[in-house]
């Protein structure tokens, strides 16, 4: 079984091939250790989202995090310490990006065509990149002319010192709101390019006193109700994102009182103000992004960068902001999942032409013409309201019932019909159009025609009911000794 990437994702479903029994496993890891993004994201300030007591692995909790909600390197060292625990680091081969995969009719394999020229083969294929594993850089004309120091905040030089130095930050995306109040005091002057005002509300964060870190080390079940009782805050949540956004009103109010009240100048609040609907772009949070904008050394520019030239960024007026550093905040290329790898299924099939209007599987896990394939952190799996770690656990309880069909030998290829998948795409993008993601506004969510691969439109309650059981009647099965057998209806 080959799995490529040692994330969140990745880690889970070997650790839980590992405890079934499985060992003949191979993990492609491209860069030199585990962590998928928590590897990858070190800026200053980079924490969790999600309260670290459910963003993490149900069947290893961890009872001394530090914090409500995480910092990168104890996620990270988490991610580690669970690689090690489970004896995972074996079968990873770091350092190895797959650049390909064609899946063989006739044997029912796949091969894996790796960036050092070998191939790998294997029966099963469980890509886990993620949707955020690839980062996104502006398209801006004079970009490569820049004389200074640019770099993605996914890949931060910590070997340049900031301290004095005149620097640009372009896009208020999700690290931005967290690396700008961190940086803002050491440097000498700090302008901030705003494509769009996002909803940045309160982080409801403190640190873990020992006395209750050593209860909940002392005492499971505590961190148990602690995680479930955080689960039931949030997961009420789903109900505004995806069927009733005007649930969203209070929040909003919130969220304009305390602007009002944290940026009293009145022209950088209109600049601040979103005019987008609340919940319809990814909703930020952060306790120190509204003070670091009001900072005497900050500035806040709304217009649009035209160009890039070696001594700074210039503006759709002519202005010519000349700065030291450029720093992108700029986000990950989320909607063009699976890429570069060029995948090749049943036919001939490429998988990137497949999804050339935009991304879909069947419960965002398996896909029509590509048999033995299962995706982890696939289409529309990703979530707006709580953590995306329970919706890991339930692909990967679906994808070992899929793993033990094969592993029984009498099963040589397994393919979600494509009127199955069909369907469950139609109804799913029905859903989506109820939902708040769905309000007129642009956002990583969605691809540049407006489909959203992304997102899941839902309770993550509802998704553990579609993946608890693997349901034959979705599948083509074709036997080892060449028979076919489709599950109701035909195979389309």
């Amino acid at each position: 079984m080959t799995i490529i990437g040692s994330g969140f994702a990745g880690l889970g479903m070997a650790i839980k091939l590992k405890e079934a029994g499985y060992h003949d496993i191979t993990i492609f890891e491209k860069a030199d250790g585990v962590g998928g993004c928590w590897r990858d994201n070190t800026y200053p300030g980079a924490a969790c989202d999600v309260p670290s007591h459910l963003y993490s692995f149900s069947f290893e909790p961890k009872t001394n995090w530090s914090r409500r909600f995480a910092p990168q390197s104890e996620i990270l060292e988490y991610l580690r310490h669970c690689a090690r625990k489970y004896d995972v680091l074996r079968h990873i081969r770091f350092n190895t990006e797959v650049v390909g995969a064609t899946f063989d009719e006739l044997s029912s394999q796949w091969t894996v065509e790796l960036s050092d020229g070998r191939t790998h083969t294997s029966m099963l294929l469980i890509p886990a990149t993620g949707q955020l594993n690839r980062p996104a850089y502006p398209r801006i004309p004079g970009i490569d002319t820049f004389a200074g120091e640019m770099f993605h905040s996914a890949r931060w030089n910590h070997d340049y010192d900031l301290t004095g130095k005149s620097v640009a930050v372009v896009g208020t995306g999700a690290s931005a709101i967290q690396f700008v109040p961190q940086i803002a005091p050491r440097v000498a002057e700090l302008t901030l390019f705003q494509r769009a005002a996002p909803h940045v509300l309160p982080k409801p964060d403190y640190s873990y006193p020992s006395l209750i870190r050593a209860a909940f080390t002392r005492i499971p079940a505590l961190q148990r109700l602690s995680r479930l009782a955080t689960y039931w805050q949030l997961e009420p949540r789903a109900l505004a994102f995806t069927k009733f956004p005007q649930l969203m009103a209070p929040v909003n109010y919130q969220f304009r009182k305390r602007l009002r009240r944290q940026v009293t100048d009145q022209a950088l609040r209109e600049k601040l103000t979103p005019a987008d609907p609340i919940g319809c772009k990814r909703i930020l949070i952060s306790n120190e992004f509204y003070e670091a904008t009001v900072r005497a050394n900050v500035e806040v520019v709304t217009s649009a960068i035209t160009e890039i030239r070696p001594g700074g960024v210039v503006t759709a007026e002519g202005r010519v902001h000349e700065v030291d550093a450029i720093i992108l905040g700029t986000g990950f290329q989320a909607t063009d999942m699976l890429a570069p790898m060029h995948i090749t299924g049943r036919g001939g099939r490429a998988l990137h032409d497949e999804w050339a209007e935009g991304a879909e599987a069947y419960l965002g896990i398996s896909v029509a013409h590509f048999p033995n394939l299962f995706i982890l952190y696939g289409p529309n799996t990703g979530l707006g309201h709580s953590s995306v770690i329970l919706m890991h656990e339930a692909q990967i309880n679906y994808v070992m019932q899929a793993v033990a069909l094969l592993a029984e030998g009498e099963v040589g290829a397994l393919e979600v019909r494509g009127d199955v998948q069909q369907r469950f795409n139609e109804k799913l993008q029905e859903r989506i159009q109820e939902t708040v993601w769905d309000q007129g506004c642009t956002s990583w969510f969605k691809t540049e025609s407006g489909k959203n691969p992304t997102s899941w439109p839902g309770f993550t309650f509802t998704y553990f009911a579609r993946t608890r059981r693997l349901n034959l009647d979705d599948y083509i099965i074709e036997s080892t000794d060449d028979r076919v057998v489709v599950g109701a209806g035909d195979p389309a």
